[in-house]
Parts: C-alpha cells; sequence; structure tokens
C-alpha cells in the first residue's frame, strides 16, 4: 500500500514537472504572439509583468477571486459578480482575465469597484507571486478553466476554488482524457464543480471528479442581466433610421463576414433598403473590417465616429464595445457569427432575451443545449450555407407575425431557465 502510494506521489509530481517544462517552452512564442497581435491592438503590448505575477497589491487583500478568461466569460460573469458584492459588501473581490478585450469589459462593467490584473501564465512562481499579493479565500473559475499550477498553488494556500458554469463538450472530453493522469490531478485540487447540466456533470466524473464535488445548478448563460432601459434606447436608435427593415449579423469572426455579405447581397435583391448591422466580434478587427467594406464599396457608418445612419446607408460598423445589446434591441433579426467556422458559436441568450428572432450557422458544439431549447421552441433557425443564411432573414422579414412569435418563445426559454445563479451563489454562501 504504501509502495502504491509513494509511486502515486512520484508519478503526480513528474507528471506536473512535464506539464510545467511544457508551459515553460512555451512562453517564447506566446509572447511573440501578443506582440504581434499587438500591431492591430497595442493592448496585447501593455501590462506584460502582471501574466507573471508582478504587480503592485490590492489596497486590501484577502476576499475573493474570479477569472473570466475574455469578454463573454465576463458579461456572464457580471451578475454573479454583482451578487457576490451584495451579499459580501466588505470582502475584496480580486477578477482576472486573460485578454485585453475581456479586461476593458471587466472595466467598463465595475470601473473601479474591484482589482483588475491579469491572470498570471501557469508557472508555479507566477502564482506563488500572484498569490502573496492577492491572498484570496476563494477562487471562482469560470467555465471550463483548468490551469494545474495555478491549482496546485491555491491547494498549497488553502485556497477554496470552484468551477462554475461549468461545462465539458465531447470533444472537450477527449483532450482532457488525452492528458488524463493531469487531468485528474487537477480535479483533485478542486473544491467544487457547479456544472450546467448532468451531462456537464457526467464527463467530470467520467475524467476523475468526486461525485460529492459535483452540484447541477443549470447555465448562468440564462440569467443574462439586460441593462435598464436598453430596448427603449435601441427603439429610439432605431426611429432614427427610418421604417426599414434591420438585421444585425453580431460577433462574427474572421472567414464570417464573407458569408454575411454573400447573404446580404442576396436579401437586398428583395429588400433593397434593407439596413446590416455587423458587429465584429474582437476589437481589433473594427479596422479591418471598415476597410474591406468601403473597399467593396458598401455605404458604411461606424458607430464609433457617431455618424448618423442616411437613407443611402447600407451597413453600420458596430465597432464599440459594451454596446450589443443595444444594437440588437434596435433590429428586427439576428444572426449570431462564431457558427459558420469552428469556434463553435456565440451566446445567442442576450438576442432571445430581446425577443429577436435568432439564425446561427452548423457549428454550435458550445452551446448545444441552448441551441436546442431555442429551436425547439422556434425560435431559432439554424443554416448551413449562403442561401440559407439569406432564406432565414428574408422569411422573417416577410412574416412579421412569425418574427413576432418566434421573439416571444426565445424571451420565454430564457425566463423559463432562469435561476442559476441563485443556485450558485447558495453553494458560495455556504462555503464561506
Amino acid at each position: 500500500m504504501i509502495v502504491v502510494m509513494l509511486f502515486s506521489s512520484l508519478s503526480q509530481i513528474l507528471a506536473r514537472w512535464f506539464y510545467t517544462g511544457v508551459i515553460t517552452l512555451s512562453i517564447p512564442v506566446v509572447l511573440l504572439r501578443l506582440w504581434w497581435r499587438g500591431r492591430k491592438n497595442p493592448a496585447y503590448r501593455e501590462r506584460w509583468l502582471e501574466r507573471f505575477g508582478i504587480f503592485e497589491p490590492p489596497p486590501r487583500t484577502g476576499g475573493i477571486w474570479v477569472h473570466a478568461v475574455s469578454v463573454g466569460e465576463s458579461v456572464v460573469a457580471a451578475p454573479l459578480i454583482r451578487a457576490l458584492r451584495k451579499q459580501f459588501p466588505d470582502e475584496p473581490i480580486t477578477i482576472t482575465s486573460t485578454t485585453p478585450t475581456g479586461f476593458a469589459r471587466v472595466r467598463e462593467l465595475f470601473k473601479d469597484e474591484v482589482f483588475q490584473v491579469y491572470f498570471p501564465y501557469d508557472l508555479p512562481g507566477n502564482f506563488t507571486r500572484f498569490l502573496e499579493r492577492v491572498r484570496p479565500r476563494m477562487l471562482i473559475l469560470m467555465e471550463t478553466e483548468l490551469w494545474l499550477n495555478c491549482l496546485h498553488a491555491c491547494w498549497q494556500s488553502r485556497v477554496r476554488t470552484v468551477i462554475v458554469n461549468a461545462r465539458l463538450s465531447p470533444k472537450s472530453m477527449r483532450g482532457y482524457r488525452w492528458i488524463g493522469a493531469i487531468t485528474r490531478q487537477m480535479l483533485r485540487y478542486v473544491t467544487k464543480v457547479i456544472a450546467q447540466s448532468e451531462q456537464d456533470g457526467a464527463r467530470f466524473i467520467a475524467l476523475g471528479l468526486e461525485p460529492d464535488r459535483l452540484i447541477v445548478a443549470g447555465n448562468m448563460k440564462f440569467d443574462v442581466a439586460l441593462k435598464d432601459g436598453v430596448q427603449e434606447q435601441g427603439r429610439a436608435l432605431r426611429e432614427t433610421w427610418g421604417d426599414r427593415p434591420v438585421w444585425i449579423a453580431a460577433s462574427t469572426h474572421a472567414g464570417e463576414d464573407e458569408i454575411v455579405l454573400a447573404a446580404f447581397r442576396e436579401i437586398q435583391k428583395q429588400f433593397a433598403n434593407v439596413l446590416l448591422i455587423l458587429v465584429p466580434r474582437h476589437l481589433e478587427r473594427f479596422e479591418s473590417v471598415a476597410t474591406t467594406l468601403q473597399q467593396q464599396g458598401y455605404s458604411v457608418v461606424r458607430r464609433s465616429h457617431g455618424q448618423s445612419v442616411r437613407a443611402e446607408t447600407e451597413i453600420f460598423l458596430g465597432d464599440t464595445m459594451g454596446e450589443l445589446s443595444l444594437l440588437y434591441a434596435a433590429s428586427d433579426v439576428a444572426f449570431v457569427g462564431g457558427s459558420f467556422i469552428a469556434v463553435g458559436g456565440q451566446n445567442t441568450l442576450e438576442a432571445a432575451a430581446l425577443g429577436i428572432p435568432v439564425i446561427v450557422g452548423p457549428h454550435v458544439h458550445n452551446f448545444v443545449d441552448i441551441t436546442r431549447f431555442l429551436r425547439n421552441a422556434k425560435a431559432l433557425v439554424q443554416v448551413v450555407d449562403v442561401p440559407g443564411l439569406a432564406q432565414a432573414v428574408v422569411h422573417w422579414f416577410s412574416n412579421p407575425a412569425d418574427r413576432q412569435r418566434a421573439g416571444l418563445a426565445g424571451k420565454t426559454v430564457v425566463e423559463k431557465n432562469r435561476g442559476a445563479i441563485q443556485k450558485i451563489m447558495n453553494v458560495l454562501v455556504a462555503m464561506h
């Protein structure tokens, strides 16, 4: 028995050494990539020391640390963070992000109400420095963020670690199973996994999570929090554009703009005065998309320039941060990107919560349950090509009653599935 335990401990140490060696060797490549991306977004070239755990400590240490990788996770985490601040008003909260866009979104949402810093690269020394500066009592990881040295450092420092809104697709499960020894070790360091669904929970258990550490609470994305008055503001913005059909292509990735524009040309054949709102997913693509639209001869108005939409305007470029819900509210139909390429989709619930019918492409593996719920309610249509996208938009433009029913059905789906945040808070309060 003692020999087995020693062998197991040695295996864990060797696995962590191997993992750390791989991460160490990758750091120069990662830094070069940051520098390269900084050509289009200079924020990628800033605050590099934070990524090594070097920064001025917060005014108050302790409290709760929340990690939300990028924009999408930050938006989903926002209602939970507000609930934490209300429940524990005296607790300092630290929020880490990985991307500049996620960092900017947190700053916009919470300003100086929280301490904000970049998430360090997953090396032991980085997290030793980080924990010495922040000294959190609890780490909340949004969705499925598993980092071996981070989790090990928290375990050693008695920082309770909770993965909330946890999801694990079959594809991700295969990846984690391929590094099974490391995965099992990471899951041993996790205090609780609060999963989105029974299926997600079962996959975590199959990877080695102890069943008594699992709780299923539903999907936090259904608790989408809309800004006060956003629907009224959207309608007011829409009225300035005149009486014309409007569709939005939101959160588009590189490779999808061409598909959207091809569909747009087809739609224009039946609705000559249609307005397309195009919202690229990543800030660093704003300029290149604007240049492409102008080179192709479209009449374009940019939101960031404060220009007014005129009768001849064909495309309204949503090149600002934090205004997607406003632009959804000003639209009749929404296409949600990340779904015509193998990204796995983006969140469709913000549009659904505003009563906007949704269209997605074939790749939605990150949002399987949400897509199924909305599709079954006839609030969402899934298409596979340019003609399908154009036909779906034209159908909802041509059938206002169907469009209204679809929008109402989407709102109903969102309302019926709310409540995950309260369930999560119950767990966090009990752990406090």
